[in-house]
């Protein structure tokens, strides 16, 4: 079975998703922030590596990597764009035993990542399979509460909803 790995754009679907656009209008930060976590319960769910790629080619300094939720999260280096970026770990992470999906509404980046054996999935198609993720989830979710014994401790939804937010490690 091959290892599925997803690049995602990351301001090419904050510019794309309604959501995210507005968050941006308010603070770029907090949309990259939810980005990631958006991101992150499309790994927990689908079992894929993500990592998504932020342009800095306007800022000063080397590439940044860290670690969001699981979620690898890259800022790209001076003087390279995202798109750089995406192209150089396809051809790093191409294998016969990995099959990477870029998530981008850039076509000319989707045929560029094509050529090279990548699947393109354009930002409306990520955001497609977003909502099903969350339907999944909440359908599971009631499911353990109709099957979990009940606590002698009544808890209200919104200690519920913490607490299953720490179980998840979001906010």
């Amino acid at each position: 079975m091959k290892k599925e790995i997803l690049l995602v754009d990351g301001y090419n679907i904050i510019g794309a998703w309604e959501d995210l656009r507005q968050i941006k209008q308010d603070r770029l930060a907090d949309a990259r922030d939810y980005l990631i976590e958006r991101m992150a319960e499309y790994k927990a769910h689908k079992g894929w590596r993500v990592i998504i790629v932020f342009d800095a080619h306007l800022i000063p300094g080397v590439e940044k990597k860290k670690i969001l939720y699981d979620v690898e999260v890259l800022f790209t280096k001076e003087n390279e764009t995202a798109d750089e970026r995406i192209e150089k770990l396809v051809s790093e992470l191409n294998s016969r035993s990995t099959q990477i999906h870029v998530a981008t509404s850039d076509m000319t980046e989707q045929w560029v990542v094509f050529a090279q054996g990548a699947l393109r999935k354009s930002a409306r198609e990520l955001q497609i399979e977003m909502l099903e993720v969350d339907r999944l989830i909440s359908s599971n979710v009631k499911s353990i509460q109709n099957n979990r014994p009940l606590s002698k401790i009544t808890l209200s939804d919104e200690m519920t909803e913490i607490f299953e937010k720490w179980r998840r490690g979001t906010k």
